[in-house]
């Protein structure tokens, strides 16, 4: 039974998408559906986004919540666009086309989805449900048989610790001195972090300093005995403060295979326990198997090499997950190992022939000395003796697990079975996490490649468009990028951007990368590892490091500052094609810091983002040539620079509307005709934007050439009317005033003025009057035959003739308009003003009329005789 219903209906325009996604958030929102939210917001993207860009219509999204959880449908109005459903069911889709990419999803993350049909909709819908827990309850398990329960003590211990505001202990319960041997007045006042053994791995997971700032934390960690020994707990960190307002945190602990107490949720063991009937009470990862295991998977890898080093006795663990392929494996946790350097790095499966040649395999090597290589991890660690084993799920390799030790000789066959039997048991939890972090990152992937579309999709700018590539890439993929654009089919890559997360190695890297040439831009090698950084870091930092011993210590600052981009940009390099319509536009190279690499689904996510980033940028690239080309002939439309003119002050101010227009439908001149005279004109033609700046053209440089040519105002505009018309389809009406300026030697002008269906030039005289300088005679370009008269009029010291286009009388405010009188009353305040404070103040006048920027052209024309 639908219990609650929100419906909304979205235009078929860009912005949408991010409205309907703003849309189905807050209505989740609303109705408590938190856990829904992010699924749901994907998916009405994706729909959304068919509905409006691929379908052409708008679409309406409506959300029907009931007691399960809530079903969202998405219906655009065009039925008859097919949708690859059969290709979906088949998983056949090409997941690089646009069309079907939404119901790929729906059916990846919806619990239930389908397309319903109407002769005048098509309506895809999408259902989410909620977990159902009886009412009072946060989280519940099924009721389990007792051999099936987690293992505890006869008398369960949890410790209660609280540290202050400065993370000293503040408080120490009987419990904690049980476990670990302290008594409290021996641990009052210390630090936490004296006692705790924060697990390290490198790259990932919080400090205990910034875990005890956190509102609340949950994990795994180890505390130090009285003994010095370090004891695996778990714990649970609450932030609270008293009545005071003083925040203090309180640690509640308990032995690491004890961890069900506190873990929440909890994830229940399976019921098999023990049927195997192998003795399981001797190996330390009983802890990790026999109860829950840590909730992420860095936590769990982690997890799983400190105690394979432990229960071999080693000094050294690593564990690498195998590649999707099973082609190669890569490095997720060592312990033991410099493990900063290692992370991430990957290694083929099959190293060579023979037994000990793949990791399908078990291995034991008893010295590594004897056979330099065999493990590449292990080079130049000290370490000699290694075992290695597979983690294999079904029958699939999914990993490789191995314990190391300095001393030769040190394992043998019976370790590596008992390491096989640990690896066995624990392949399933391993490959389970795995799946798990993926399914995360898949999502977030997903959110991350939505906002990075918008942003993208927000600019039409090229310098914009490269710096949000940067951004969005560091730190969240990378530590440093720099981009490459290729101007013209076939020319070199040129440096256009470089970012670090560091802002002070920019400049530093920049310089790098100058030195070095830049990636090959052939599309046939896509995605590969860039080396020519980190081998010119490492030169320099070498010439520079020589050069300092040679002239000693003064020349110290030089290797200090290679050294320290050699280390930024030291790590692995791979380079990105952007390709955008079949052809590469440029180079995306991101990069780690020394000895770093690169996960492999980030890789994955960032090649996703080139594309769209590639696309982005080509087309602001088009829009750039677009509006470069189209400003160059705009511009070759204004007329030059007013003449000067002894006697008479002249002033213009012009505005086109429309974005990237600076000439439409409105357009002036002021040039000189012959000796002593002057012509003026200001008109508007019909419309805006280039078409109206075509006839602007024709009908600026036509008054020039009739005008010297000696005819008279309404000969000049009555052969233009006839051009106008010759043009056809083309032609558009014109409103235009046309005068004469004739400055008198004894001061004063005397004007000679034709208007052809244009606002009536306004004279303002000393005193303030404001009164129309001509009438209004027929427009040019729809009549041919034309009867126009010229009207003389004389402007004395001190008087102002204002012309304008309609887009100054026509300003609107609602039902309001500016109009003539409006305009008159702003001239008739302007009094003892020159032309251009005359014309300032009429277009202020202009602009505070609405409160929306003007829509239409704007040219005002002021001529003055000073007094």
């Amino acid at each position: 039974m639908i219990t609650a219903r929100a419906a909304a209906t979205f235009e078929p325009v860009g912005r949408s998408v991010a409205t309907a996604r703003g849309f189905v958030r807050d209505t989740l929102q609303g109705w408590g559906l938190t856990d829904l939210i992010e699924d749901a917001v994907v998916l009405t993207s994706e729909l959304v986004t068919n509905a409006v860009v691929h379908a052409g219509t708008s679409a309406e999204v409506r959300c029907l919540r009931d007691a399960e959880g809530v079903r969202v449908e998405v219906a655009d109005r065009h039925p008859e666009r097919e949708l690859p459903l059969a290709e979906i069911s088949r998983g056949r889709l090409d997941l690089s086309s646009e069309g079907g990419r939404g119901l790929l999803l729906c059916a990846a993350l919806a619990t239930r989805w389908g397309v319903d049909y109407t002769t005048t909709d098509k309506r895809v819908w999408f259902r989410l449900e909620q977990q159902v827990l009886p009412i009072g309850t946060r989280s519940a398990g099924p009721v389990l048989p007792d051999e099936a329960l987690p293992v505890s003590d006869t008398r369960a211990r949890v410790a209660v610790v609280q540290v202050d505001r400065a993370d000293s202990i503040t408080v120490w319960n009987e419990d904690a001195r049980e476990l670990f041997g302290y008594a409290a007045e021996q641990v009052v006042g210390k630090p936490l972090s004296d006692l705790a053994a924060w697990p390290q791995t490198p790259g990932t997971g919080t400090g205990i300093a910034e875990a005890l700032a956190l509102s609340r934390w949950e994990g795994s960690y180890g505390l130090r005995d009285s003994d010095g020994r370090t004891i695996p707990v778990y714990a649970c960190h609450l932030r609270v403060r008293d009545a005071h307002g003083e925040p203090s945190t309180v640690c509640l602990i308990v032995r690491d295979q004890e961890r069900a107490i506190l873990q929440s949720p909890s994830r229940l063991p399976g019921h098999g326990g023990g049927a195997d009937g192998l003795d399981r009470t001797g190996d330390p990862l009983d802890a990790l198997i026999g109860s829950p295991p840590p909730d992420d998977l860095d936590g769990l890898l982690q997890r799983t090499v400190e105690r394979a080093r432990d229960m071999l006795d080693g000094d050294a663990a690593f564990l690498l997950l195998a590649t999707d392929d099973e082609t190669e494996l890569e490095v997720r946790a060592t312990t033991g190992l410099p493990s900063a350097r290692q992370r991430f790095a990957r290694v083929p499966v099959e190293t060579g022939s023979g037994r000990y040649g793949s990791a399908r395999m078990p291995s034991v090597h008893e010295d590594l000395a004897i056979a330099p290589g065999a493990v590449p991890l292990l080079s130049g660690t000290g370490m000699h003796a290694v075992v290695t084993v597979p983690l294999k799920v079904e029958g699939r390799l999914t990993g490789s697990l191995g314990v190391a030790s300095e001393t030769p000789g040190r394992y043998s066959n019976e370790e590596a079975l008992r390491l096989q039997f640990a690896a066995d048991r624990i392949a399933l939890a391993v490959e389970s996490a795995r799946l798990t972090e993926l399914e995360r990152l898949r999502r977030g992937s997903l959110a991350f490649l939505v906002e990075a579309s918008e942003l993208l999709a927000g600019t039409l700018d090229r310098n914009q468009t490269l710096a949000l590539m940067a951004q969005m890439t560091v730190p969240t993929l990378a530590t440093w990028c720099a981009v490459y654009t290729i101007h013209e089919f076939g020319s070199e890559p040129v440096l256009s951007y470089v970012l670090h997360e560091d802002e002070d190695r920019i400049d530093g890297i920049k310089a790098l990368l100058e030195r070095v040439a830049p990636p090959d831009p052939d599309i046939t090698l896509g995605v590969r590892l860039w080396t020519a950084p980190a081998d010119a870091a490492h030169n320099t930092a070498l010439r520079s490091s020589l050069r300092s011993l040679a002239l000693g210590e003064h020349s110290s600052r030089v290797p200090g500052t290679s050294l320290t981009t050699a280390s930024a940009v030291g790590g692995e390099t791979v380079v990105l094609p952007l390709i955008a319509r079949n052809r590469v536009i440029g180079l995306l190279a991101l990069g780690k810091p020394s000895e770093e690499r690169f996960r492999q689904d980030i890789l994955e996510l960032a090649e996703d983002l080139s594309r769209r980033a590639a696309l982005a940028l080509d087309n602001a690239r088009l829009y750039s040539e677009r509006t470069a080309i189209s400003q160059s002939l705009q511009r070759s439309l204004l007329p030059p620079e007013l003449p000067e003119i002894d006697g008479v002050d002249v002033e213009v101010i012009y505005r086109a509307a429309g974005e990237g227009n600076e000439v439409g439908g409105d357009f002036y001149d002021v040039f000189p005709i012959r000796e002593g005279a002057y012509g003026f004109a200001i008109g508007d033609v019909c419309g805006t934007g280039p078409l109206a700046a075509a006839v602007t053209g024709l009908a600026r440089h036509a008054l020039r050439l009739l005008a010297r040519e000696g005819l008279g105002g309404p000969a000049v505009l009555e052969r233009l009317n006839a051009a106008i018309l010759e043009e056809g389809p083309r032609s558009r009406f014109l409103t235009l005033l046309y005068g004469e300026l004739w400055p008198q030697p004894e001061g004063g002008a005397l004007l000679k003025m034709v208007c052809a269906g244009h606002p009536l030039p306004l004279r303002l005289t000393q005193d303030g009057t404001v009164a129309p300088a001509a009438s209004p005679q027929p427009l040019l370009g729809v009549m041919d035959d034309l009867e126009l008269y010229e009207q003389s009029t004389m402007l004395d010291p001190g008087d102002v003739l204002l012309c304008v286009t309609d887009g100054v009388t026509e300003r609107r405010e609602g039902t309001r308009m500016l109009g003539d009188d409006g305009l008159a009353d702003v001239l008739s305040s302007c009094t003892g003003l020159n032309a251009g404070a005359v014309a300032a103040r009429v277009l202020r006048a202009v602009e505070r009329f609405a409160a929306d920027a003007p829509s239409d052209d704007m040219a005002i024309l002021t001529l003055r005789i000073p007094e």
